[in-house]
C-alpha cells in the first residue's frame, strides 16, 4: 500500500534545482530568439542573415508567409503557432498580401510581398521526408531532428540515408562531434565539398564510438538546439525528398548546378545577397582545391548525407573562381560568419550578457536614487522577510512538499507583521 502511494507523489525538486532550471530555459529562449527581445518588428531591417522565424497557421494555412518574433506576440497572439526556430535571408511577411485583410500592428506599410523569401514544408507544420509534424501526435516518444544548413529542413534520424543510426558522429557521451549537417538531397549541390580534405567532415572513425552508447541511439541531437536540432525544431529549400540536382562543370573547372524539378519535388535555391561572397574573408589569390579540380555528380544511390566538422567554413576556398561558383549556386552564405548557427548563438549570448549587465545597472541606479529611510525601509523588508521564511522553515516538516499556499501563507504573515508596526 505504501509503494501505491509513493508513485503517486508528485516530483519534487530544490529551490537550487528549480532556478537553474529557470535560467537554462531563459539561455535556451534567448539563442533561439537570438536575443531579441520581440519589441520591434524587424520588417525595416530588410533580408535578415539570420533570425526566428514563426508560422501562423491560422492566417495562412497554406503556409506561404513568416512572420518575426515580435509579431507573432503581438500580431498574432492566440493563434495558431508554428515555431521555425530560424530563417536565412528572411524578411517579415506579417501584415503584407497573404494575409488577406489583416494588418501588421506594428509596421503596417509593408510590401504586398518579399520575393526573395524562400518557404519549404516546414511552414505548414510538417517536417523531414516522412512530412510528419512536429511534435507528432501519433507518436509515442518525441524525437528531437536534426537541421540541413542548406534546406533548411529537419529530419529525424532514422530518414536521413544512413545505413544505421551510428554513423552519426558522436562521442562516447552521445555529443555531436559535428557543427553543420547536410541532407541526402542537398549533397548533390554540395558535392564540391568532396574535393576538400576528410578532415572538413567530422570524424566517421569516431562515429562508431556510439555503437556501444544503445541507449543514446534514440535521443536526436540538438543542433541547437540542433537546430540542428534544439531541437525544437529551419532555403535554397527543399519542399521535396527527391529533387533532382545534377552538378556539371563549367569553363573554369568548378562545379555548377543545374536545377531541374520531378513529380515529387524540387530543390529551390535560397536567395542570398551577393555581397556576402566578399565578406568574412580575403579572397584567395590562388585556389585552395588546385587548377583543374572537377567532381562527376553523385547518382541519386550515391547521394549521401555530410556531417561537416566544426569551423569547415573556414576551409572553404576563396579564390574569385569559387566566389562565383557560390554566387552561381545561389550558396554564398556558407561563406559568411553571421550565416553559421555558432556565430548566431554566440552573438545571442553576448546581447544576453549585455542585457543581464544593463538590468543590474539600473537596479544599482534606482537603489542610488532612493533616499535613506527609502533605503532602511528596502533593507528591512528584506531582513523581514529572511527572518520570516527561516522560522517557517525550522518549523515545516522536511518530510513534506513546500506547496504555493505555503508561499502565500509566508506573504500573509509578513503583511500582518508590517500592519502592526
Amino acid at each position: 500500500m505504501a509503494d501505491a502511494f509513493d508513485d503517486e507523489t508528485e516530483q519534487t525538486v530544490t529551490m537550487d534545482e528549480y532556478l537553474k532550471g529557470v535560467e537554462a530555459e531563459e539561455l535556451e529562449a534567448d539563442l533561439v530568439l537570438g536575443g531579441d527581445e520581440g519589441k520591434e518588428c524587424t520588417y525595416n531591417m530588410g533580408y535578415v542573415k539570420r533570425q526566428a522565424i514563426f508560422s501562423c497557421l491560422t492566417c495562412t494555412p497554406e503556409g506561404n508567409a513568416g512572420v518575426c518574433t515580435a509579431c507573432s506576440l503581438s500580431c498574432h497572439d492566440g493563434h495558431e503557432i508554428v515555431e521555425l526556430w530560424t530563417k536565412r535571408n528572411f524578411k517579415c511577411d506579417c501584415g503584407n498580401s497573404k494575409f488577406g485583410e489583416f494588418f501588421c500592428k506594428l509596421c503596417p506599410n509593408k510590401d504586398v510581398e518579399n520575393a526573395e523569401n524562400s518557404y519549404n514544408q516546414n511552414f505548414k507544420g510538417l517536417y523531414c521526408t516522412c512530412g510528419r509534424p512536429y511534435p507528432d501526435p501519433e507518436a509515442e516518444q518525441q524525437e528531437e531532428m536534426i537541421q540541413c544548413i542548406f534546406c533548411e529542413d529537419w529530419f529525424h534520424e532514422e530518414h536521413l540515408g544512413l545505413e544505421t543510426v551510428n554513423e552519426i558522429p558522436r562521442d562516447g557521451d552521445g555529443e555531436p562531434l559535428y557543427e553543420d549537417f547536410i541532407c541526402k538531397t542537398c549533397s548533390a549541390v554540395c558535392s564540391f565539398l568532396t574535393l576538400y580534405p576528410q578532415t572538413i567532415r567530422a570524424s566517421e572513425c569516431q562515429a562508431g564510438v556510439s555503437a556501444s552508447n544503445t541507449s543514446k541511439d534514440k535521443g536526436v541531437m540538438e543542433s541547437h538546439p540542433a537546430p540542428c536540432a534544439n531541437g525544437k525544431l529551419e532555403n535554397s529549400v527543399c519542399s521535396g525528398s527527391s529533387g533532382n540536382v545534377h552538378a556539371v562543370s563549367s569553363s573554369t573547372n568548378h562545379v555548377a548546378v543545374e536545377k531541374e524539378s520531378s513529380s515529387n519535388g524540387t530543390l529551390e535555391q535560397n536567395n542570398c545577397s551577393d555581397a556576402c561572397a566578399e565578406e568574412d574573408s580575403t579572397v584567395h589569390t590562388a585556389c585552395v582545391l588546385g587548377s583543374g579540380s572537377m567532381v562527376a555528380p553523385p547518382t541519386t544511390s550515391e547521394r549521401k548525407p555530410f556531417f561537416l566538422a566544426k569551423s569547415w567554413r573556414e576551409s572553404l576556398c576563396r579564390c574569385e573562381n569559387c566566389l562565383g561558383m557560390y554566387k552561381e549556386k545561389h550558396i554564398s552564405y556558407l561563406i559568411d560568419k553571421e550565416d553559421s548557427i555558432a556565430e548566431y548563438e554566440k552573438v545571442a549570448k553576448q546581447k544576453r550578457e549585455e542585457k543581464l549587465q544593463k538590468q543590474e545597472g539600473a537596479e544599482l541606479d534606482f537603489i542610488n536614487k532612493l533616499g535613506h529611510v527609502e533605503k532602511m525601509e528596502i533593507l528591512g523588508g528584506i531582513a523581514d522577510f529572511k527572518d520570516e521564511f527561516r522560522s517557517f522553515l525550522e518549523s515545516f516538516d522536511p518530510s513534506k512538499t513546500i506547496t504555493s499556499s505555503d508561499v502565500h501563507q509566508i506573504f500573509e504573515n509578513l503583511a500582518k507583521k508590517r500592519r502592526r508596526t
